[in-house]
C-alpha cells in the first residue's frame, strides 16, 4: 500500500522580546553618574568653587545642540509644560487651544493652572488640523502643540496662523527630540520648546525636561519658575541678571529642578543622539514597508519635509467595528506583538483620549472621532533589531488580515 501523507502543520511565527526594555545607559554616562554619587552634590545648586554643576552643563549641551539661546532642565516633561504656560502668562481661567490626540499629561499641565485646554481636530496624517485651528484662531492666545507621537505637521502653515491670530506657540516635544521640520529643530518654531527624557522617550534619566526659548523673559521667569531662589547666576544657558531684575519679585518658586544624578547620565545620550535616530528611523522604515498595502489597514504618510524619529509606528483600521479592533489586538498579544488603541471606550495605560478627561469639558468631534477610534499604536525600542521588526510586521500583516476577512 502506498504512505498516506501525513499533512505537515506551521506553528505561527511568535516575537518573544520586550516593549519595555530599553537599552542600557552609556558607560560614559553611568560613570558621570557614579562620581555624582561618590561627592554627593547631586543638588545642582551644591557646588564647591570653581565646579559647574551636571545640571548647569546639561542646559549648555542641549542649548547648543538645539541652536537656542536658553535651556531650562527640570524634573519631568509634564513640568517643563507647566512651567512653559505660567513662562508665558498662562493663568486661572485662560483657554489654551491643543491637539485632541495626545497624551494626559499635555492637557493635565493645562488644568494644572486652572487654565482649560480647547481642543483641535486631528487629521489622518496623525497631526493637528490646520483648518481646524484656524477656524478657532480666536478662541485663545495660547496655542500647546502636541507633537504626538512624532508626527509633524505643516509647520509653516501653523506659525503663520498663529502670527496672524498673535497666539503664542509652545511645543510639546516630547516624542520628537531629534526631529526637524524643513531642517529646523522640533521645538525651534513656538516660543518654547519643551521636552521629555523618561524612560521611553529619545534620551532616557527615567524623568527628566528641558526646555528651550530665545525669549529672555521666558527664560528668566521659567528660571526663577523651577526654584532657582536667587542662585540664577549659575546657569550658563541663561539670560544676562538685568532681565532677571526684571521679573524676580512677581515669580512664584513652583519647585521642579533637574538634579545632577540625572543630568549625569543625559548629557553622554545627547552626543550619540543623532546616531540614535538613524537607529530608530531604520527600525521604523521596516515594520512600515511590511504594512504597505494589508486590505483594511492604512500606513500614516509622512511629510517629506518633515524628519522625524520613528521611536513609536502607528497605522490606522479605518471604520472598523470594535469588535474586530479588539481582536487584533488580541491575537498579535496572543504571538507577542503588544498594540495600543486610542479607540477604547476607557483609558488604558498609558493611553486615553481627550473624551475621558473629565476635568477637560470638551463637545464631540466627530471627525476626530472617526480617526481616534481607527489609530493603533507600537513602540519601537532600540533593543529590538530590523529582523525582529520585520517578524513584527509579519504578524500583523497576518492577524490584520485574518481579522479583516473573516
Amino acid at each position: 500500500m502506498p504512505d498516506t501523507a501525513i499533512p505537515e502543520t506551521t506553528t505561527p511565527e511568535t516575537f518573544t522580546g520586550s516593549f519595555t526594555q530599553q537599552e542600557p545607559i552609556p558607560e560614559e554616562g553611568i560613570a558621570a553618574a557614579l562620581s555624582v554619587l561618590r561627592h554627593g552634590r547631586l543638588h545642582r545648586y551644591n557646588t564647591v568653587p570653581g565646579e559647574t554643576a551636571e545640571a548647569a552643563l546639561l542646559e549648555r549641551d542641549f542649548a547648543a545642540l538645539m541652536g537656542a539661546k536658553y535651556c531650562l532642565a527640570v524634573a519631568s516633561g509634564g513640568y517643563a509644560l507647566g512651567c512653559a504656560l505660567r513662562a508665558v502668562g498662562v493663568g486661572p481661567g485662560d483657554r489654551v487651544l491643543t491637539n485632541a490626540f495626545t497624551l494626559a499629561p499635555v492637557p493635565g499641565a493645562i488644568a494644572s493652572l486652572g487654565a482649560r485646554p480647547v481642543f483641535v481636530g486631528v487629521t489622518e496624517g496623525l497631526v493637528i488640523d490646520l483648518d481646524d485651528l484656524e477656524a478657532r484662531a480666536s478662541e485663545a492666545r495660547v496655542l500647546m502643540l502636541s507633537h504626538m507621537r512624532g508626527h509633524l505637521c505643516d509647520m509653516d502653515r501653523l506659525m503663520a496662523i498663529c502670527n496672524a491670530a498673535r497666539i503664542t506657540v509652545i511645543e510639546d516635544c516630547a516624542h520628537t527630540m531629534g526631529a526637524a521640520w524643513n531642517g529646523v529643530p522640533s521645538g525651534r518654531h513656538g516660543r518654547v520648546g519643551c521636552y521629555s527624557m523618561q524612560t521611553y522617550k529619545h534620551v532616557n534619566s527615567g524623568e527628566g525636561g528641558l526646555l528651550v526659548t530665545d525669549d529672555e523673559e521666558v527664560a528668566a521667569r521659567a528660571i526663577l519658575l523651577s526654584g532657582s531662589y536667587m542662585l540664577y547666576d549659575r546657569h550658563p544657558a541663561a539670560p544676562a541678571p538685568e532681565v532677571f531684575e526684571r521679573v524676580k519679585y512677581d515669580t512664584p518658586n513652583v519647585s521642579g529642578r533637574m538634579d545632577n544624578l540625572r543630568a549625569a547620565l543625559l548629557r553622554p545620550q545627547l552626543r550619540t543622539l543623532a546616531a540614535q535616530v538613524d537607529r530608530w528611523n531604520a527600525r521604523y522604515r521596516v515594520v512600515e514597508d511590511g504594512l504597505r498595502n494589508v486590505p483594511g489597514l492604512t500606513v500614516v504618510p509622512r511629510d517629506p519635509r518633515a524628519a522625524c524619529v520613528g521611536s513609536s509606528i502607528q497605522f490606522l483600521l479605518l471604520d472598523w467595528p470594535a469588535k474586530k479592533v479588539r481582536a487584533v489586538l488580541d491575537r498579535c498579544a496572543a504571538r507577542g506583538v503588544e498594540l495600543k488603541w486610542f479607540g477604547a471606550a476607557r483609558p488604558s495605560g498609558f493611553t486615553s483620549r481627550y473624551d475621558s478627561w473629565r476635568y477637560a469639558p470638551s463637545q464631540p468631534m466627530p471627525q476626530t472621532d472617526r480617526i481616534l477610534r481607527a489609530i493603533v499604536d507600537m513602540r519601537l525600542p532600540l533593543t529590538f533589531s530590523e529582523d525582529d521588526c520585520a517578524l513584527i510586521a509579519r504578524i500583523i500583516r497576518a492577524e490584520v488580515g485574518a481579522v479583516h476577512q473573516s
